[in-house]
Protein backbone atom coordinates (compact mmCIF):
# COMPACT_ATOMS: atom_id res chain seq x y z
CA UNK A 1 0.00 0.00 0.00
CA UNK A 2 2.88 2.56 0.53
CA UNK A 3 4.51 1.79 -2.35
CA UNK A 4 1.45 1.97 -4.60
CA UNK A 5 1.04 5.25 -2.28
CA UNK A 6 4.57 6.63 -3.14
CA UNK A 7 4.25 5.70 -6.44
CA UNK A 8 1.14 8.15 -6.97
CA UNK A 9 3.76 11.50 -6.50
CA UNK A 10 6.29 10.18 -8.68
CA UNK A 11 7.25 10.02 -12.62
CA UNK A 12 5.77 6.76 -14.62
CA UNK A 13 9.82 5.75 -15.44
CA UNK A 14 10.44 6.07 -11.27
CA UNK A 15 7.40 4.25 -10.34
CA UNK A 16 8.06 1.32 -12.56
CA UNK A 17 11.42 1.12 -11.74
CA UNK A 18 10.50 0.67 -8.15
CA UNK A 19 7.72 -2.14 -9.26
CA UNK A 20 10.92 -3.73 -10.85
CA UNK A 21 13.08 -3.37 -8.13
CA UNK A 22 15.81 -0.99 -10.16
CA UNK A 23 14.80 1.64 -7.84
CA UNK A 24 18.72 2.62 -6.55
CA UNK A 25 20.03 3.39 -10.00
CA UNK A 26 17.27 5.66 -10.96
CA UNK A 27 17.64 7.53 -7.97
CA UNK A 28 20.72 8.30 -8.17
CA UNK A 29 20.57 9.19 -11.22
CA UNK A 30 17.09 11.63 -10.31
CA UNK A 31 19.50 12.77 -7.05
CA UNK A 32 22.67 13.37 -8.38
CA UNK A 33 22.06 16.37 -10.16
CA UNK A 34 20.57 17.86 -7.30
CA UNK A 35 22.95 16.75 -4.80
CA UNK A 36 25.84 17.97 -7.42
CA UNK A 37 24.01 21.67 -7.66
CA UNK A 38 23.06 21.70 -3.46
CA UNK A 39 27.02 20.88 -3.10
CA UNK A 40 28.14 23.62 -5.53
CA UNK A 41 25.41 26.17 -4.98
CA UNK A 42 26.19 25.87 -0.82
CA UNK A 43 22.23 26.85 -0.37
CA UNK A 44 20.64 28.31 2.48
CA UNK A 45 17.35 28.28 2.00
CA UNK A 46 14.60 30.80 3.47
CA UNK A 47 15.38 34.29 4.08
CA UNK A 48 18.24 36.32 5.22
CA UNK A 49 17.47 38.60 8.28
CA UNK A 50 17.89 41.99 7.75
CA UNK A 51 16.23 44.54 9.44
CA UNK A 52 13.01 45.18 7.54
CA UNK A 53 12.50 48.71 6.03
CA UNK A 54 9.59 49.01 7.19
CA UNK A 55 9.94 48.61 10.65
CA UNK A 56 8.98 51.39 13.15
CA UNK A 57 12.21 51.41 14.44
CA UNK A 58 13.53 53.08 11.11
CA UNK A 59 11.01 55.97 11.41
CA UNK A 60 11.76 59.50 11.61
CA UNK A 61 9.86 60.52 14.72
CA UNK A 62 11.76 57.30 16.43
CA UNK A 63 15.13 58.66 15.78
CA UNK A 64 14.35 61.80 16.02
CA UNK A 65 14.88 64.38 19.79
CA UNK A 66 13.13 63.34 22.33
CA UNK A 67 9.92 65.26 22.87
CA UNK A 68 10.64 67.55 25.65
CA UNK A 69 14.17 66.97 25.25
CA UNK A 70 14.96 70.96 24.99
CA UNK A 71 13.52 71.33 28.86
CA UNK A 72 15.98 73.31 31.03
CA UNK A 73 15.92 70.01 33.13
CA UNK A 74 17.39 68.00 30.68
CA UNK A 75 20.51 67.77 28.51
CA UNK A 76 20.73 65.88 25.34
CA UNK A 77 24.13 64.53 26.34
CA UNK A 78 24.34 60.55 26.47
CA UNK A 79 23.21 58.78 29.30
CA UNK A 80 25.77 57.73 31.58
CA UNK A 81 25.20 53.64 31.77
CA UNK A 82 25.84 53.84 35.83
CA UNK A 83 22.89 56.68 35.74
CA UNK A 84 22.19 56.35 39.20
CA UNK A 85 25.90 58.01 40.51
CA UNK A 86 24.58 61.03 39.42
CA UNK A 87 23.26 61.31 42.42
CA UNK A 88 26.28 61.43 44.37
CA UNK A 89 25.22 59.33 47.23
CA UNK A 90 27.77 56.43 49.00
CA UNK A 91 24.66 54.52 50.50
CA UNK A 92 22.72 54.49 47.10
CA UNK A 93 26.21 53.01 45.45
CA UNK A 94 26.83 50.93 47.72
CA UNK A 95 22.87 49.83 48.15
CA UNK A 96 23.22 49.29 44.38
CA UNK A 97 26.05 47.14 44.30
CA UNK A 98 25.32 44.92 46.81
CA UNK A 99 21.30 44.24 44.66
CA UNK A 100 23.25 43.43 41.46
CA UNK A 101 25.66 41.10 43.68
CA UNK A 102 22.58 39.19 45.47
CA UNK A 103 18.83 40.11 43.72
CA UNK A 104 17.48 36.65 42.99
CA UNK A 105 15.26 37.98 39.93
CA UNK A 106 19.03 38.71 38.99
CA UNK A 107 20.28 35.48 39.40
CA UNK A 108 16.94 33.63 38.08
CA UNK A 109 17.61 35.82 34.48
CA UNK A 110 21.44 34.90 34.91
CA UNK A 111 20.79 30.80 35.22
CA UNK A 112 18.28 31.45 32.58
CA UNK A 113 21.08 33.18 30.11
CA UNK A 114 23.50 30.43 30.63
CA UNK A 115 20.62 27.33 29.69
CA UNK A 116 20.19 29.84 26.66
CA UNK A 117 24.15 29.85 26.14
CA UNK A 118 23.88 25.64 26.06
CA UNK A 119 21.26 25.68 23.55
CA UNK A 120 23.32 27.47 21.22
CA UNK A 121 26.47 24.86 22.17
CA UNK A 122 23.80 22.16 21.15
CA UNK A 123 23.12 23.85 18.00
CA UNK A 124 25.87 24.06 16.63
CA UNK A 125 27.33 20.72 17.60
CA UNK A 126 24.33 19.53 15.34
CA UNK A 127 26.18 20.38 12.57
CA UNK A 128 29.13 18.00 12.80
CA UNK A 129 29.54 14.05 13.28
CA UNK A 130 26.95 11.37 14.84
CA UNK A 131 27.21 7.95 16.52
CA UNK A 132 26.58 5.14 18.82
CA UNK A 133 27.27 1.87 19.27
CA UNK A 134 25.67 -0.84 21.30
CA UNK A 135 25.61 -4.72 21.18
CA UNK A 136 22.95 -6.91 22.34
CA UNK A 137 22.55 -11.47 22.86
CA UNK A 138 19.72 -13.25 22.05
CA UNK A 139 18.62 -16.80 21.94
CA UNK A 140 16.76 -16.79 18.94
CA UNK A 141 14.73 -18.73 16.02
CA UNK A 142 15.36 -17.31 12.77
CA UNK A 143 13.02 -18.08 10.49
CA UNK A 144 13.96 -21.02 8.04
CA UNK A 145 11.87 -19.65 4.79
CA UNK A 146 13.90 -16.04 4.79
CA UNK A 147 16.80 -18.67 4.20
CA UNK A 148 14.96 -20.73 1.60
CA UNK A 149 15.25 -23.84 3.74
CA UNK A 150 13.33 -26.04 5.90
CA UNK A 151 14.25 -25.75 9.16
CA UNK A 152 16.51 -24.21 11.60
CA UNK A 153 18.17 -24.93 14.77
CA UNK A 154 17.43 -22.05 17.31
CA UNK A 155 20.85 -20.38 18.65
CA UNK A 156 22.76 -17.68 20.26
CA UNK A 157 23.06 -15.04 18.42
CA UNK A 158 25.46 -11.69 19.46
CA UNK A 159 25.62 -8.24 17.98
CA UNK A 160 27.93 -5.69 18.64
CA UNK A 161 29.55 -2.57 16.48
CA UNK A 162 29.07 1.06 16.20
CA UNK A 163 27.52 4.16 13.84
CA UNK A 164 28.79 6.70 12.71
CA UNK A 165 27.80 9.69 10.10
CA UNK A 166 28.01 13.10 9.38
CA UNK A 167 24.86 15.33 7.71
CA UNK A 168 25.58 17.24 4.61
CA UNK A 169 23.83 20.17 5.59
CA UNK A 170 22.79 20.94 1.74
CA UNK A 171 19.79 23.39 2.02
CA UNK A 172 21.01 25.05 5.37
CA UNK A 173 18.50 23.60 7.84
CA UNK A 174 21.62 23.26 10.69
CA UNK A 175 22.71 26.59 9.78
CA UNK A 176 19.61 28.03 10.41
CA UNK A 177 19.03 25.68 13.33
CA UNK A 178 21.89 27.80 15.00
CA UNK A 179 21.14 30.96 13.46
CA UNK A 180 17.93 31.22 15.54
CA UNK A 181 19.45 30.00 18.49
CA UNK A 182 21.92 32.78 18.54
CA UNK A 183 19.31 34.93 18.03
CA UNK A 184 17.27 33.86 21.10
CA UNK A 185 20.29 33.85 23.09
CA UNK A 186 20.50 37.62 22.29
CA UNK A 187 17.18 37.82 23.46
CA UNK A 188 17.44 35.96 26.99
CA UNK A 189 20.54 38.26 27.22
CA UNK A 190 18.39 41.39 26.59
CA UNK A 191 15.69 39.81 28.75
CA UNK A 192 18.57 39.31 31.84
CA UNK A 193 19.75 43.09 31.07
CA UNK A 194 16.79 44.24 31.31
CA UNK A 195 15.84 42.40 34.72
CA UNK A 196 19.39 44.58 35.90
CA UNK A 197 17.75 47.79 35.41
CA UNK A 198 14.74 47.22 36.86
CA UNK A 199 16.45 45.66 39.86
CA UNK A 200 18.70 48.89 39.62
CA UNK A 201 15.93 51.52 39.60
CA UNK A 202 13.44 49.46 42.23
CA UNK A 203 16.34 49.85 44.65
CA UNK A 204 16.68 53.61 43.50
CA UNK A 205 12.98 54.47 43.87
CA UNK A 206 12.81 52.34 47.14
CA UNK A 207 15.59 54.59 48.99
CA UNK A 208 13.75 57.72 47.29
CA UNK A 209 10.83 56.72 48.97
CA UNK A 210 12.38 55.95 52.15
CA UNK A 211 13.98 59.42 52.65
CA UNK A 212 10.90 60.82 51.28
CA UNK A 213 9.07 59.49 53.84
CA UNK A 214 11.05 60.25 56.76
CA UNK A 215 11.43 64.16 55.24
CA UNK A 216 7.66 64.61 55.10
CA UNK A 217 7.48 63.02 58.67
CA UNK A 218 10.02 65.41 59.99
CA UNK A 219 7.57 68.11 58.27
CA UNK A 220 4.81 66.84 59.96
CA UNK A 221 6.25 66.64 63.04
CA UNK A 222 7.38 70.60 62.87
CA UNK A 223 4.03 71.22 61.94
CA UNK A 224 2.66 69.34 65.05
CA UNK A 225 4.68 70.77 67.19
CA UNK A 226 4.45 74.48 65.78
CA UNK A 227 0.38 73.54 66.15
CA UNK A 228 1.14 72.73 69.79
CA UNK A 229 2.99 75.80 70.61
CA UNK A 230 0.00 77.92 69.32
CA UNK A 231 -2.50 75.79 71.55
CA UNK A 232 -0.54 76.16 74.63
CA UNK A 233 -0.41 80.43 73.99
CA UNK A 234 -4.23 80.06 73.20
CA UNK A 235 -4.72 78.51 76.48
CA UNK A 236 -2.69 80.74 78.35
CA UNK A 237 -4.56 83.66 77.02
CA UNK A 238 -7.70 81.78 77.62
CA UNK A 239 -6.50 81.39 81.28
CA UNK A 240 -5.88 85.63 80.99
CA UNK A 241 -9.20 86.15 79.76
CA UNK A 242 -8.39 87.09 76.29
CA UNK A 243 -9.68 83.86 74.65
CA UNK A 244 -12.71 81.42 74.80
CA UNK A 245 -13.45 77.39 74.83
CA UNK A 246 -14.49 77.38 71.62
CA UNK A 247 -11.09 78.86 70.30
CA UNK A 248 -9.34 76.50 72.10
CA UNK A 249 -11.16 73.47 71.20
CA UNK A 250 -10.54 74.17 67.51
CA UNK A 251 -6.95 74.38 68.29
CA UNK A 252 -7.07 70.83 69.43
CA UNK A 253 -8.66 69.37 66.95
CA UNK A 254 -6.25 71.10 64.03
CA UNK A 255 -3.51 70.08 66.50
CA UNK A 256 -4.87 66.10 66.49
CA UNK A 257 -5.62 66.33 63.16
CA UNK A 258 -2.01 66.67 62.00
CA UNK A 259 -0.65 64.34 64.52
CA UNK A 260 -2.99 61.45 62.90
CA UNK A 261 -1.10 61.94 59.51
CA UNK A 262 2.32 61.13 61.38
CA UNK A 263 1.55 57.22 61.68
CA UNK A 264 0.95 57.12 57.12
CA UNK A 265 4.68 58.09 56.96
CA UNK A 266 5.97 56.17 59.50
CA UNK A 267 4.23 53.09 57.61
CA UNK A 268 5.68 54.64 54.11
CA UNK A 269 8.88 54.39 55.17
CA UNK A 270 8.77 51.12 56.43
CA UNK A 271 6.93 49.81 53.64
CA UNK A 272 9.70 51.43 51.48
CA UNK A 273 12.51 49.89 53.57
CA UNK A 274 10.63 46.28 53.58
CA UNK A 275 10.71 46.98 49.77
CA UNK A 276 14.30 47.80 49.48
CA UNK A 277 15.46 44.81 51.73
CA UNK A 278 13.66 42.24 49.68
CA UNK A 279 15.32 43.61 46.85
CA UNK A 280 18.78 42.95 48.44
CA UNK A 281 17.97 39.38 49.75
CA UNK A 282 18.25 40.41 53.56
CA UNK A 283 16.13 41.50 56.53
CA UNK A 284 15.04 44.96 56.78
CA UNK A 285 16.55 45.16 60.30
CA UNK A 286 20.09 44.31 58.76
CA UNK A 287 19.77 47.32 56.25
CA UNK A 288 22.68 49.77 56.57
CA UNK A 289 21.94 52.34 59.22
CA UNK A 290 22.84 55.25 57.05
CA UNK A 291 20.06 53.83 54.54
CA UNK A 292 17.06 52.92 57.29
CA UNK A 293 17.89 57.16 59.02
CA UNK A 294 18.12 58.78 55.74
CA UNK A 295 16.30 61.89 56.01
CA UNK A 296 16.84 64.11 53.02
CA UNK A 297 15.85 63.27 49.75
CA UNK A 298 19.00 62.50 47.43
CA UNK A 299 19.17 64.85 44.55
CA UNK A 300 20.72 65.14 40.99
CA UNK A 301 22.86 68.57 41.09
CA UNK A 302 23.08 68.46 37.32
CA UNK A 303 20.25 68.31 34.30
CA UNK A 304 19.23 64.62 33.57
CA UNK A 305 21.14 63.34 30.22
CA UNK A 306 17.97 61.82 27.89
CA UNK A 307 20.35 61.13 24.83
CA UNK A 308 18.32 61.15 21.71
CA UNK A 309 15.17 58.72 19.94
CA UNK A 310 18.20 56.67 18.05
CA UNK A 311 20.40 56.34 21.08
CA UNK A 312 16.84 55.13 23.42
CA UNK A 313 16.07 52.24 21.06
CA UNK A 314 19.14 51.07 20.53
CA UNK A 315 20.15 51.38 24.16
CA UNK A 316 16.64 49.66 25.83
CA UNK A 317 16.85 46.03 26.42
CA UNK A 318 13.42 45.59 25.50
CA UNK A 319 13.58 46.81 22.30
CA UNK A 320 17.06 44.57 21.43
CA UNK A 321 15.19 41.64 22.57
CA UNK A 322 11.95 41.98 20.60
CA UNK A 323 14.46 42.80 17.71
CA UNK A 324 16.42 39.49 18.41
CA UNK A 325 13.30 37.19 18.40
CA UNK A 326 12.69 38.86 15.12
CA UNK A 327 15.99 37.59 14.16
CA UNK A 328 15.12 34.00 15.54
CA UNK A 329 12.07 33.92 14.02
CA UNK A 330 13.39 34.62 10.59
CA UNK A 331 15.87 32.06 11.06
CA UNK A 332 12.98 29.79 11.52
CA UNK A 333 11.58 30.11 8.17
CA UNK A 334 14.73 28.36 6.62
CA UNK A 335 14.71 25.59 9.12
CA UNK A 336 10.79 24.70 8.23
CA UNK A 337 11.53 25.13 4.66
CA UNK A 338 14.97 22.95 4.99
CA UNK A 339 12.69 20.09 6.42
CA UNK A 340 10.79 19.92 2.12
CA UNK A 341 14.22 18.92 0.90
CA UNK A 342 16.08 15.20 1.15
CA UNK A 343 18.43 14.73 4.12
CA UNK A 344 21.56 13.43 3.16
CA UNK A 345 23.93 12.16 5.54
CA UNK A 346 27.50 9.95 5.17
CA UNK A 347 27.70 7.66 7.27
CA UNK A 348 29.65 4.21 7.88
CA UNK A 349 28.75 1.20 10.27
CA UNK A 350 30.96 -1.59 11.48
CA UNK A 351 30.61 -4.63 13.88
CA UNK A 352 30.30 -8.29 14.07
CA UNK A 353 27.14 -10.67 14.00
CA UNK A 354 26.46 -13.99 14.26
CA UNK A 355 27.03 -16.96 16.84
CA UNK A 356 28.02 -16.35 20.42
CA UNK A 357 31.41 -18.65 19.80
CA UNK A 358 32.25 -17.22 16.35
CA UNK A 359 31.88 -13.83 17.09
CA UNK A 360 35.36 -11.56 16.53
CA UNK A 361 36.41 -13.88 14.23
CA UNK A 362 36.17 -13.27 9.97
CA UNK A 363 33.12 -14.86 9.37
CA UNK A 364 31.10 -12.49 11.71
CA UNK A 365 32.89 -8.99 10.87
CA UNK A 366 31.02 -6.60 8.96
CA UNK A 367 30.95 -3.26 7.58
CA UNK A 368 29.31 -0.55 5.07
CA UNK A 369 30.00 2.49 4.38
CA UNK A 370 27.86 4.91 1.72
CA UNK A 371 25.07 8.14 1.56
CA UNK A 372 22.22 7.89 3.49
CA UNK A 373 19.27 9.79 2.05
CA UNK A 374 16.30 10.61 3.73
CA UNK A 375 13.32 12.29 2.50
CA UNK A 376 9.78 13.07 3.72
CA UNK A 377 7.90 14.35 0.75
CA UNK A 378 5.72 17.50 1.81
CA UNK A 379 2.38 15.80 1.94
CA UNK A 380 2.09 15.40 5.58
CA UNK A 381 1.61 19.13 6.23
CA UNK A 382 5.09 20.28 6.28
CA UNK A 383 4.49 23.67 3.90
CA UNK A 384 1.71 24.60 6.75
CA UNK A 385 5.05 24.55 9.16
CA UNK A 386 6.25 26.87 6.27
CA UNK A 387 2.96 29.29 6.91
CA UNK A 388 3.40 29.00 10.32
CA UNK A 389 7.01 30.26 10.78
CA UNK A 390 6.13 33.13 7.96
CA UNK A 391 3.05 34.01 10.33
CA UNK A 392 4.89 33.80 13.73
CA UNK A 393 7.77 36.15 11.61
CA UNK A 394 5.08 38.97 10.92
CA UNK A 395 3.74 38.78 14.46
CA UNK A 396 7.12 39.44 15.91
CA UNK A 397 7.51 42.51 13.45
CA UNK A 398 3.92 44.22 14.88
CA UNK A 399 5.78 43.09 18.67
CA UNK A 400 8.23 44.72 17.89
CA UNK A 401 7.26 47.59 16.39
CA UNK A 402 4.93 47.70 19.75
CA UNK A 403 7.78 47.84 21.79
CA UNK A 404 9.25 50.59 19.78
CA UNK A 405 6.27 52.15 20.19
CA UNK A 406 5.93 51.62 24.15
CA UNK A 407 10.00 52.74 24.70
CA UNK A 408 8.74 56.41 22.77
CA UNK A 409 5.40 56.90 24.80
CA UNK A 410 7.36 55.90 28.14
CA UNK A 411 10.19 58.38 27.76
CA UNK A 412 7.87 60.76 26.90
CA UNK A 413 5.48 60.23 29.30
CA UNK A 414 8.07 60.39 32.46
CA UNK A 415 10.36 63.59 30.78
CA UNK A 416 6.58 65.29 31.01
CA UNK A 417 5.40 64.22 33.99
CA UNK A 418 9.24 65.15 35.61
CA UNK A 419 8.59 68.41 34.18
CA UNK A 420 5.41 69.08 35.07
CA UNK A 421 5.91 68.13 38.51
CA UNK A 422 9.37 69.93 38.65
CA UNK A 423 7.27 73.18 38.18
CA UNK A 424 4.65 72.33 40.89
CA UNK A 425 7.17 71.84 42.73
CA UNK A 426 8.71 75.05 42.20
CA UNK A 427 5.47 77.25 42.51
CA UNK A 428 5.03 75.55 45.75
CA UNK A 429 8.08 75.90 47.44
CA UNK A 430 7.26 79.66 46.20
CA UNK A 431 3.64 79.60 47.72
CA UNK A 432 5.88 77.88 51.37
CA UNK A 433 7.53 81.07 51.85
CA UNK A 434 4.18 83.61 51.33
CA UNK A 435 2.30 81.17 53.95
CA UNK A 436 5.23 81.24 56.65
CA UNK A 437 5.43 84.40 56.16
CA UNK A 438 1.89 84.92 56.55
CA UNK A 439 1.47 82.82 59.53
CA UNK A 440 4.22 84.13 61.09
CA UNK A 441 2.90 87.76 60.98
CA UNK A 442 -0.85 87.03 62.11
CA UNK A 443 0.27 85.07 65.19
CA UNK A 444 2.21 88.32 65.99
CA UNK A 445 -1.08 90.41 65.87
CA UNK A 446 -3.16 87.62 67.51
CA UNK A 447 -0.63 88.02 70.73
CA UNK A 448 -1.29 91.05 70.53
CA UNK A 449 -4.73 91.35 70.36
CA UNK A 450 -4.81 92.80 66.94
CA UNK A 451 -6.17 89.51 64.90
CA UNK A 452 -8.65 87.11 65.91
CA UNK A 453 -7.67 83.59 67.03
CA UNK A 454 -9.57 82.09 63.77
CA UNK A 455 -7.36 84.37 61.45
CA UNK A 456 -4.57 82.64 63.40
CA UNK A 457 -5.58 79.74 63.09
CA UNK A 458 -6.47 79.84 59.56
CA UNK A 459 -3.25 80.85 58.96
CA UNK A 460 -1.76 77.97 60.87
CA UNK A 461 -3.73 75.62 58.55
CA UNK A 462 -2.59 76.74 55.56
CA UNK A 463 0.85 76.97 56.50
CA UNK A 464 0.77 73.01 57.44
CA UNK A 465 -1.20 72.22 54.70
CA UNK A 466 1.72 74.33 52.32
CA UNK A 467 4.24 72.31 53.93
CA UNK A 468 2.90 68.84 53.58
CA UNK A 469 2.19 69.64 50.11
CA UNK A 470 5.40 71.05 48.99
CA UNK A 471 7.34 67.48 50.57
CA UNK A 472 4.43 65.29 48.70
CA UNK A 473 5.61 67.35 45.57
CA UNK A 474 9.14 66.81 46.49
CA UNK A 475 8.65 63.06 46.62
CA UNK A 476 7.15 63.00 43.50
CA UNK A 477 9.33 64.91 41.65
CA UNK A 478 12.44 62.49 43.30
CA UNK A 479 10.12 59.37 41.86
CA UNK A 480 9.50 61.00 38.42
CA UNK A 481 13.18 61.13 37.97
CA UNK A 482 14.36 57.48 38.67
CA UNK A 483 10.98 56.65 36.25
CA UNK A 484 13.12 58.84 33.41
CA UNK A 485 16.10 57.19 33.80
CA UNK A 486 14.38 53.51 33.83
CA UNK A 487 12.41 54.72 30.49
CA UNK A 488 16.03 55.69 29.38
CA UNK A 489 17.05 52.17 29.15
CA UNK A 490 20.72 52.76 30.64
CA UNK A 491 22.21 50.63 33.60
CA UNK A 492 22.82 47.40 31.99
CA UNK A 493 26.20 47.91 30.13
CA UNK A 494 29.39 46.28 31.07
CA UNK A 495 30.49 50.05 31.67
CA UNK A 496 28.39 50.01 35.03
CA UNK A 497 30.15 47.24 36.50
CA UNK A 498 33.82 48.67 35.75
CA UNK A 499 32.52 52.09 37.41
CA UNK A 500 31.50 49.90 40.45
CA UNK A 501 34.62 48.45 40.57
CA UNK A 502 36.83 51.65 39.84
CA UNK A 503 34.85 53.33 42.86
CA UNK A 504 35.41 49.96 45.09
CA UNK A 505 39.48 50.20 44.23
CA UNK A 506 39.76 53.97 45.29
CA UNK A 507 37.63 53.66 48.23
CA UNK A 508 37.45 50.30 49.82
CA UNK A 509 34.04 49.40 50.49
CA UNK A 510 34.41 48.84 53.96
CA UNK A 511 35.63 53.03 54.05
CA UNK A 512 33.04 53.57 51.80
CA UNK A 513 30.20 52.14 54.14
CA UNK A 514 31.31 53.81 57.20
CA UNK A 515 31.79 56.92 55.92
CA UNK A 516 28.15 56.98 53.91
CA UNK A 517 26.68 56.03 57.75
CA UNK A 518 28.17 58.81 59.00
CA UNK A 519 27.23 61.14 56.41
CA UNK A 520 23.44 59.81 56.86
CA UNK A 521 23.83 60.57 61.11
CA UNK A 522 25.40 64.07 60.25
CA UNK A 523 22.16 64.64 57.79
CA UNK A 524 19.96 63.64 61.01
CA UNK A 525 21.79 65.65 63.13
CA UNK A 526 21.92 68.98 61.03
CA UNK A 527 18.19 68.08 59.96
CA UNK A 528 17.44 68.46 63.78
CA UNK A 529 19.07 71.36 64.01
CA UNK A 530 17.96 73.22 61.74
CA UNK A 531 14.74 72.92 62.57
CA UNK A 532 15.47 73.40 66.63
CA UNK A 533 16.90 76.73 65.45
CA UNK A 534 13.80 77.33 63.26
CA UNK A 535 11.66 76.99 66.42
CA UNK A 536 13.72 79.26 68.39
CA UNK A 537 13.87 81.85 65.98
CA UNK A 538 9.80 81.68 65.67
CA UNK A 539 9.44 81.41 69.37
CA UNK A 540 11.70 84.66 69.79
CA UNK A 541 9.35 86.29 66.74
CA UNK A 542 6.31 85.45 69.18
CA UNK A 543 7.63 86.80 72.23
Amino acid sequence: MNARRADRFASPGVALARRRGVVPRVARGALCPVMCAALLAGCTVGPNYSLPKDALVNANFANAPIDGSNDPLVTQQPVPPDWWRLYDDPVLNGLVEDALAGNRDLRVAVANLEASRAQVQFAREQDGFAGNAGGNVQYTQLSPEQFLTDKLPPQTLEDLGFNVSYELDLFGKLRRGVEAARADDDAVEAARDLVRITVVADVVRSYVENCAAAEELAIAQHSLALERERVDVSRRLLQAGRGNQPDLTRGFTQRDTIAAEIPRFTLRQRVAQYRLAMLLARAPEDLPPAAKNCSKLPQVGEPVPVGDGAALLKRRPDVREAERKLAASTARIGVATAALYPTISIGASAGFTGDVSDVFTAQTARYAIGPLVSWEFPVNGQRAKVQQAEASTAASLAHFDSVVLNALRETQSSLAAYSADTARAQALQTAEKSAQDSADQTHQLYVNGRESFIDDLDATRTLTSVNAQVAAARSTVAVDRVNLFLALGGGWEEASKEGMQEGARQTGKASTRQAAQTGGRDDVQQAAQKAGQEAAGQQGARE
